[in-house]
């Protein structure tokens, strides 16, 4: 028998007054794979979970691939498109970094599902969903690694979007580390994280 916690919820980071039914399905199919993994996951305990039969998530998803490929890929557009925002948004590249930081910390908090369904199914993802999220994925590094080579002179391409992955590494860490409340888990991210990267924090 399904616990609560598999009961929809919401998608993103964001308090949402209204969320769709499809964005319901894709909350809990999220919480369903990271709790069984995407191949120990049918369309019955889906549709269960959402109160409703199986055939009946067809009227919103084609199969169960389409709905890992639009919970990875939106995970990365978001990840990508908020990224930018807090950049441009930011009095120069020390605060652009820790603008960063704040964001993928909190990301990283409230999404511990998908960070653990990425991890596990990738191999899953149908192949051009797979290719789409490396895309999103690469443009979200580079931005990460631009503002880094800001902040540090001299500082070589490789070398910082290494430094972009070794923190995403610790940002989504969440799923085993976030053994703090939120609030106070956040601060110790972000202070690791802009420790990490050599930037002081605002």
């Amino acid at each position: 028998m399904l616990t609560p916690r598999y009961a929809c919820t919401r998608l993103t980071t964001a308090n949402l007054t209204a969320v769709t039914r499809r964005a319901q399905i894709l909350v809990t199919a999220a919480q369903l794979f990271a709790a069984r993994g995407f191949h120990g996951v049918s369309v019955a305990d889906l549709g269960a979970a959402c109160g409703i039969s199986g055939p009946a998530l067809y009227k919103h998803f084609p199969s169960k691939d389409a709905m890992l490929a639009e919970m990875l890929v939106s995970i990365s557009e978001e990840l990508l498109a908020v990224g930018r925002r807090r950049v441009a948004e930011a009095d120069g590249p020390a605060a652009a970094l820790a603008a960063l930081v704040d964001w993928h910390a909190s990301f990283a908090l409230g999404q511990r599902s998908l960070i653990v369904v990425q991890d596990r199914d990738w191999e899953s993802l149908p192949a051009a969903a797979r290719e789409r999220v490396r895309t999103l994925q690469r443009e979200y590094v580079d931005l990460w690694a631009e503002q880094l080579r800001l902040v540090h002179a001299g500082l070589v391409l490789d070398r910082a979007r290494a430094m972009a992955h070794a923190t995403f590494g610790l940002l989504n860490s969440t799923p085993h580390s976030g053994l703090l409340p939120d609030e106070p888990m956040h601060a110790l991210l972000v202070d690791m994280a802009l420790a990490a990267l050599g930037v002081p924090r605002p």
